[in-house]
């Protein structure tokens, strides 16, 4: 049986799982899903066509689901799904897609979503990816498994985190980040790999070894940034390596942050 504080207003239509805490004050539209022990704190409103996977917890005065921060959106039915055993805490926002963005937002499993940050429409989120307190991911991004965005960081529309990378606290991310990449500075420039991150998730020394060595040839090879990461995937059998390659070699709507650019 989910536990319902009396203030809780869940609307017609509603699913609730099994064994779900919906604390004071909460507000659960018609056409949300919850999965089964998800727990909303108090405040927390969830509408729009919007399901949240299992054991995620909701913390106070958060806003999911709503419709999104765009002039042309027009009303159309549209998604936002979250997985399981996300932290999604106090005053988080997360918008539903819009009709030309595909219409839907997603967020993996195992994220960590710190006070303040916001998904806009149409972003895509990985697993295990941290956002950090007041971080903004503008509509079209897409944030890619076990990448941490930093503090009161910015991703401008269509950008592409790769997947591992990491962005400092106040940084602005106009294009592109590869997989495994440290940006920083305030308008972000890539410094180097996220090695710390490496070495935490255990990744062999070899593999390190062969991104740093990558790393080096897209800084300071011949040819253009395209045509050293092509010459990369004709040399490397690191299956890290090779994920760069195909991130850079992928479709894109932005160009990308570049070694000393």
């Amino acid at each position: 049986m989910a536990q319902i504080h009396p203030s809780a207003i869940i609307e017609e239509g509603a699913q609730i799982g099994k064994d779900c805490e919906i604390g004071p004050f909460c507000v659960v539209g018609p056409k949300v899903r919850l999965g089964d022990r998800v727990t909303l704190k108090s405040h927390v409103i969830v509408t729009g066509e919007t399901e949240i996977g299992d054991e995620t917890i909701i913390f106070n005065f958060s806003v999911i689901g709503e419709i999104p921060q765009d002039k042309k959106f027009g009303g159309e039915e549209t998604r936002l799904i979250i997985g399981q055993r996300n932290r999604i805490r106090e005053h988080v926002t997360i918008n539903t897609g819009t009709e030309g963005g595909g219409g839907l937002t997603k967020v993996g499993d195992d994220c960590l979503l710190m006070a303040g940050v916001h998904v806009a429409h149409d972003v895509h989120i990985g697993d295990r990816v941290i956002m950090v307190n007041h971080a903004g991911a503008a509509g079209h991004c897409i944030i890619e498994d076990d990448a941490i965005i930093g503090g009161l960081s910015g991703l401008h529309q269509f950008v592409r985190v790769g997947r591992g990378a990491i962005i400092g606290a106040l940084t602005m991310v106009p294009n592109d980040v590869i997989p495994y990449g440290l940006v920083q500075a305030p308008r972000g420039q890539l410094d180097g790999l996220n090695l710390v991150g490496l070495k935490r998730r255990g990744v062999a020394r070899s593999d390190i070894t062969a991104l740093r060595a990558a790393f080096q040839m897209l800084a300071q090879g011949e040819g253009t940034f395209l045509e050293r990461t092509k010459r990369l995937g004709d040399e490397t059998d690191s299956e890290y390596v090779k994920r760069i390659v195909e991130f850079v070699l992928g479709d894109s709507d932005r160009s990308f942050l570049t070694p000393g650019g």
